[in-house]
């Protein structure tokens, strides 16, 4: 490639990828619900006509990385392309879990389809048998309205019939109703934009960019590849429990009776790489089973970030890499196996441990755990009249090159924080604190702690039901090189009337007006053997002093 053809590319990923990115920004302008119009708890991309991604906004990893598949599914039914914009999140259909809800919007030029936009945004309830959606859930029905690739009502409002048949088992429905408007909105503007594009330089140009980025990322992600030594990896963690067994199906000696394993066989030759999940935990009870689609987003975030700043994020980029996970797994959830967790926490387990496994590789190259937890706090009234969800902060894991970054969300989420004084405004709670957890990341070598995790206590001012569904409150994020693990997060509730009561990781209950919930998300891994000057020691990282390796 000349440096005249690499500069034209970067000029398109750019074009493409800003018409992602406004068609964010209108999202979270015209979103009525906190979690997508404050935390921006939603994602915008761009596919060609057979679905595949194009570019994308930098908005959150579990999204994007998923959101091809449930492209494909929305366009791949019997009548050909779909008239109109279609709504679906069936996590079996390249959903992640059913609070996603994503909306895909055909680009027409005439009679022929030049592409697809999509966005996809975390509504605060969709139905299912506790406000948020995101309680503990035993199959998929109690979670939520399960959508199929379905076409998009012309109008939304509570008093029609459509709408009311797609969307009535949803809590809150006119802020329902007002975020689909919002999420409408976004992808016709990306739709205006990529025909303006078309108008400028010619629908074809357009397309043959589209392929040459693709085809660019492909040989970026090959090159990367090349640099890694051949071999074969393994590592393994686990999330705590499921939230409703004892013992989780598949659990292993070495995790106790009740975690649910990860586990992972990373094999690399030349400029192709094999992930393998067969040995991971079967599908269990609880609502930590991972879709496919969030397991490919949360390899493939792995391996995107072996590639330089600045590198195209598109469908190319999975070329090279061949993943293995057996349908009826934790990795691989088949119907109706409960999911709401394996979006928020199994996505960052999996991060774990195919990070853990590249450690092995490139020790140098690979951080400490993170939080490994977006520890999710969903609450709403039992009349259902109001809900909100939002995931917690915590500490970043070290690495070589320096301490990990303290209170922030990591890896698979990419979302704000809502801010106190929306929150306050708009909802029955009040935030009696919000502060770093000091000391809470583990200890590394000249200076290379972990972040801390933050501390979080709400008051409720309403009666409410009460939803949390988090981890690593058993098994710490792990060092790596001789590095401390972060610690653990902690639970409570402290109710108006009585003592403060621990509280299990994976839990719902009523709570009363006046009463506390305080979170104490964990800290980051330590990167480096605190008691030695000497840093990094490769034979202990051999020897099997990460946490929990195979």
């Amino acid at each position: 490639m000349t440096p005249e053809e690499a500069a034209d590319l970067q000029v398109w990923e750019h074009r493409l990828a800003a018409i992602a990115e406004e068609m964010g920004a209108l999202l979270e302008r015209a979103a009525l619900s906190p979690n997508i119009r404050e935390r921006r708890d939603s994602s915008c991309a761009l596919f060609d006509e057979l679905g595949q991604l194009v570019a994308q906004a930098a908005h959150i990893p579990v999204h994007l990385g998923s959101i091809g598949l449930a492209v494909r599914a929305a366009i791949s039914g019997p009548d050909g392309p779909p008239a109109g914009a279609v709504l679906l999140n069936d996590p079996y259909a390249g959903g992640t879990h059913l609070p996603d809800l994503t909306l895909v919007l055909p680009v027409r030029r005439g009679a022929r389809v030049l592409g697809y936009v999509a966005c996809r945004a975390h509504h605060a309830d969709v139905g299912g048998a506790t406000p948020g959606s995101m309680g503990v859930a035993r199959t998929i029905e109690d979670e939520g309205v399960r959508i199929p690739p379905t076409l998009l009502p012309a109008r939304l409002a509570a008093d029609d019939p459509a709408t009311r048949a797609l969307l009535g088992g949803m809590r809150a429905l006119d802020e329902r109703i007002g975020d689909l408007a919002a999420q409408r909105a976004a992808c016709e503007l990306g739709a205006r934009r990529l025909l303006e594009l078309g108008d400028r330089h010619g629908d074809d140009v357009v397309a043959a960019r589209g392929a040459a980025l693709r085809a660019y990322a492909a040989r970026l992600m090959r090159a990367a590849l090349r640099e890694l030594p051949d071999g074969r990896w393994a590592f393994a963690d686990a999330l705590d429990d499921d939230g409703v067994t004892a013992q989780g199906p598949g659990a292993l000696a070495e995790f106790g009776s009740e975690g649910v394993v990860i586990r992972v066989v990373i094999s690399k030759l030349g400029d192709t790489v094999s992930v393998d999940f067969s040995d991971s935990s079967a599908m269990v009870a609880g609502p930590v089973n991972a879709p496919f689609a969030v397991t490919v987003a949360a390899v493939l975030y792995c391996f995107r970030l072996l590639l330089p700043r600045g590198a195209p994020t598109n469908d190319g980029l999975l070329e090279p890499i061949d993943l293995e996970c057996p349908t009826g797994s934790v990795v691989a959830a088949d119907y109706p196996a409960p999911v709401a967790g394996g979006n928020v926490e199994t996505s960052q387990r999996i991060v774990d441990v195919v990070l853990g496994a590249l450690a092995r590789a490139i020790p140098q190259r690979i951080p400490a755990a993170s939080a490994g937890s977006m520890s999710n706090l969903a609450l709403g009234s039992a009349a259902g009249d109001w809900a909100y969800y939002e995931t917690i902060p915590g500490g970043a894991g070290a690495s070589a090159a320096g301490p990990g970054a303290r209170a922030l969300q990591t890896h698979m989420t990419n979302t704000r924080n809502t801010p106190i004084e929306e929150l306050e405004h708009a909802l029955p709670l009040r935030v009696r604190r919000y502060a770093v957890r000091a000391g809470s990341g583990g200890q590394g070598s000249r200076g290379r702690r972990g972040g801390d995790g933050v501390i979080r206590e709400l008051e409720l001012t309403a009666p409410a039901t009460v939803s949390l569904l988090a981890d690593r409150r058993r098994f710490q994020p792990y060092g790596l090189g001789g590095g401390e693990p972060g610690a653990p997060g902690e639970d409570w509730h402290a109710p108006v009337d009585g003592t403060a009561v621990r509280l299990p990781s994976k839990t719902t209950f009523a709570a009363a007006a006046g009463d506390i919930i305080r979170i104490l998300t964990p800290g980051g891994g330590g990167w480096g053997d605190p008691r030695s000057d000497l840093g990094f020691s490769k034979a202990k990282l051999l020897a099997g002093e990460i946490s929990k390796i195979s």
